[in-house]
Formats: C-alpha cells, structure tokens, sequence
C-alpha cells in the first residue's frame, strides 16, 4: 500500500510538472518570429529569399517579415513547407512507465535527448527520403497563437488537478489541431515517400520497442553512468546514438551507421572501416553514416570567430543539424539568417502518440513555427552532425568540410580535424567496435567526465 502511494504521488507530480513546464515554455515557443526581407535564409543547406517586389502594409517598415504572412513573397512558403517537413520531437507525458523509474514523462530533463533525436531522425530523412522531399500536408498545420497554446495548457492543468482528486483516469483535452491528414491521390513514389516518414517517426515512438525511442536511449545511457531523470550533455548523447543505431534491429537500418569523432578529431580510416563493414550476404555496397564531432565553440563564451564556420557548415545539404542550445535549454540548430540561428525547440509537453497503430496523427511530429536566437548567446558545447551516403561521398565531404576549417580557422586552431589513418595509429587505446558489456571506451569514458564539468546543465 506505501509503494502504490508513492506511485501515485509520483504521477501526480509528474503531471503538474508537465502542465507547469508547458506554462514556462509554451510563450517562447508561440511568440512571432521575425525573418528579414534583405537577406537570405538557410535551411539544412537550402537558401530561401523572402524578397518582396511591393511594399505591405504587413511591413510598413520594410525591414522584417513574419516567416507565415501570406503577403509576403519570394520563397516563404517553400521554406515554410520545408521547416515543417522536419520532424519535431519535443517532450512527452503519459506514455509507458520507464524501467526503473516512476517518470512517464521528461518534462525538464529530456531536452537533449530530443534534439539528439531530431538531428538524427534528419540523417535518416537524408537515407531514405533525400533532401528534396517535403510532406505534401506540412502547410496544412495551423499556425496556432499563443494564447490557444497557453489556454490548452491551462486546461490540462485543470483537467489532470481534478482527474487526480478523483482517482479517475484524466481526461482528454480536445486540441484546437485538425486532425488526421487530407487525403490525395498519391504516385506510388508518393506512397513511399508517405511510407518511410510514418516509419522514420515511428523509429522515435515513447514506447520501449522503439529503437530509438526515449525508453531505448535510457537504457544505452545507463551503461555510462546516466539514469532517467538526469541530464545529458551534447557529447554523452552522441555516443548513445552511435550506440542505438549499432543495436537496431530493424533490417531497413543496416545500411546506415554512425561515427563519433574523438577529441575533436575524425580519423578517415575508422569511417571508411564502418562503412565497409558487413552489411550482409550477397551485398557489396557500403553503408551511409552519420559522423557526429562534439566541439566547444569557445570557452565560458561561445567565440564570435566561429560564427561564419558555423553558419558555412548549416549552408551545407548534407549536414544535419546542431544538437547545442543556450544555458539550461536545449534547441536543434537547422539553419540561420545573418547572425542569428534557426532552431526547433523540444520544450513543449504533447501528449504521447502510440505509433504503433495504423495512421497515427502524424501532426504533433511536425513544427508549425520556427524560432531564431543570435549566435553569441549559444552555449559552446555542441555537437555538430554530418551524413555521407557512401565511402566516395564521405571522401568529398572530408575535403570540402577540411577546406572550410582551413579557411575559417586563421590564426586559431580548427575546431575538429580530419586526419588519415586509424585512431590506434595515433596512441588511442584500441577498443573492438562492438562492446558488450561497456558503452563508451575507456578513453571516450575520460573525456566525458571531461565534457560533463564543462556542459550546461538542462533543467
């Protein structure tokens, strides 16, 4: 009877927690966001002009223009339709209880975790969609204020307090989301397309059979020392996704693989040796990868000379994303516009999505609205990602990204490397690929413990 009571009091301020933490962030999420006419914008390595040929009184000053104004020009609605087609993934409640824990939420500690997700379900958009894909329904998402989004929030904290009190099961709150998705006569490249972005999603359903779902992140975690509940830095989430992808299941994800890059250093032999690696009988290709480079792009301060690398680094298609944030939150980089970053943020509360039933709403996957932070108020610990399909593909992105460090490095050392040759070759203590019983070497283990003194702390 004590353990059920403690159970209880858990969920119940599991649920306040994520009420309260859709009151903090839900403001910051719905606010304008504002984009210049003036000046290009990039999206994952697309460039979008929202030029317009005739003055608006949408925009008596000229200067700016909201991203969702329909009388603005040039490519805001391709750029629109193109930052919805991402996938969003964002805090979550109620879904299943995680093994040894009472949480069925991570509101307030999860952040990384997600935007680790993020950047990693873009990698996978990349393999199997490309990058010119784009969800026929993305412009169907309303575009819904703040006031809504807050008055939801409110009503669920209504809702859960009164459920609690009576011992009943919470209600539902009706969501001013239309829902389900228009139906089309779809092309059968279309149907696969359609195909592959429910899987994709599904991929990161909160739910333990997911594999790379918040339950199967913890659980690589925990064998670095993480539980539920903790947070995680850039450098430490990398590492689980390398760990993730290895362990998945699913024959579609054979053909891809990861790399973490070591100290700053991405060591070309060891890339090419996981691509090569045995994808089974009968093939001869090898496998894509996403190299991951955890950096810090200065000291206590993020370093103003890092902008243009950074800003060059998001003008390129196969980069995908920026797993960084600002002090005590957490954001997934995609883009920029002058010395301002693009960003999708995970802190809002949905509700849990069961991915495993046929024609789940696909809607809560999908971010209606993007938001911009300047550059210099970025923490510096990040870790920036890369996808390359193929051995010849990541031997042109080595040069190009090399030319790029080379350039915008000066006089300062760069902020990652690439190197020939095999990290044994250069005194690292050689560690098999796959480790059973361990998820970091004992090496990645000290540096690490490094990162974790230096990390901002997500609350």
């Amino acid at each position: 009877m004590e353990a059920t009571g403690t159970d209880e009091v858990e969920k119940l301020k599991s649920k306040f927690m994520s009420a309260w933490h859709n009151m903090k962030y839900s403001w910051v999420l719905k606010t304008k966001t504002y984009f210049s006419r003036n000046s290009p914008v990039f999206l994952l390595g697309k460039c979008y002009h929202f030029k317009s040929d005739e003055p608006s009184e949408a925009f008596p000053d000229g200067s700016s223009c909201d991203t969702f104004n329909k009388a603005s020009s040039g490519n805001v609605e391709e750029f629109r339709k193109d930052f919805i087609s991402r996938i969003w993934l964002t805090y979550r409640e109620e879904f299943p209880q995680i093994q040894g824990s009472a949480l069925t939420t991570d509101c307030g500690w999860g952040c990384t975790l997600r935007t680790g997700q993020m950047l990693l379900a873009q990698g996978l958009m990349l393999h199997f969609l490309g990058r010119a894909w784009t969800w026929p329904d993305a412009l169907d998402i309303e575009n819904i204020d703040s006031e809504s989004w807050t008055s939801h929030t409110v009503k669920k904290l209504t809702a859960s307090f009164e459920a609690s009190l009576t011992g009943e099961k919470e209600p539902k709150v009706l969501s001013t989301h239309h829902e389900g998705t228009l139906k089309r006569n779809c092309d059968e490249n279309e149907m696969r397309d359609e195909v592959y972005h429910r899987k994709i999603i599904s991929w990161f359903g909160d739910s333990p059979p997911a594999s790379f779902g918040l339950h199967q992140l913890i659980e690589y975690g925990k064998k670095s020392g993480k539980i539920a509940g903790d947070w995680y830095g850039p450098a430490v989430v990398a590492h689980i996704l390398r760990k993730a992808v290895e362990e998945a299941g699913d024959p579609e994800l054979k053909g891809i693989t990861v790399y973490v890059a070591q100290d700053c250093t991405v060591y070309n032999s060891d890339v090419v040796d996981k691509q090569c690696s045995f994808m089974g009988s009968g093939t001869g290709d090898t496998k894509a990868v996403i190299i991951l480079v955890p950096v810090r792009l200065g000291g206590e301060r993020t370093n103003m000379d890092y902008l243009e690398f950074v800003k060059g680094i998001l003008s390129l298609e196969y980069c995908v994303g920026i797993i960084g944030g600002k002090p005590k939150q957490s954001y997934y980089f995609a883009g920029f516009q002058d010395d301002s970053l693009i960003y999708m943020d995970p802190h809002y509360c949905q509700s849990f999505v069961d991915v495993s039933i046929k024609d789940f709403p696909l809607e809560s996957f999908h971010c209606p609205s993007p938001k911009k932070m300047s550059y210099k108020k970025m923490d510096p610990s990040c870790t920036i990602g890369f996808y390359c399909r193929n051995v010849q593909d990541f031997e042109r992105v080595s040069e190009e990204i090399t030319k790029m460090l080379q350039s915008s490095s000066k006089e300062k050392y760069p902020l990652f490397t690439f190197v020939k040759g095999h990290s044994r070759d250069c005194d690292f203590a050689s560690s098999p690929l796959h480790e059973e019983n361990d998820l970091f070497f004992a090496d990645e283990k000290k540096r690490l413990k490094r990162f974790s003194t230096e990390e901002f702390v997500l609350l």
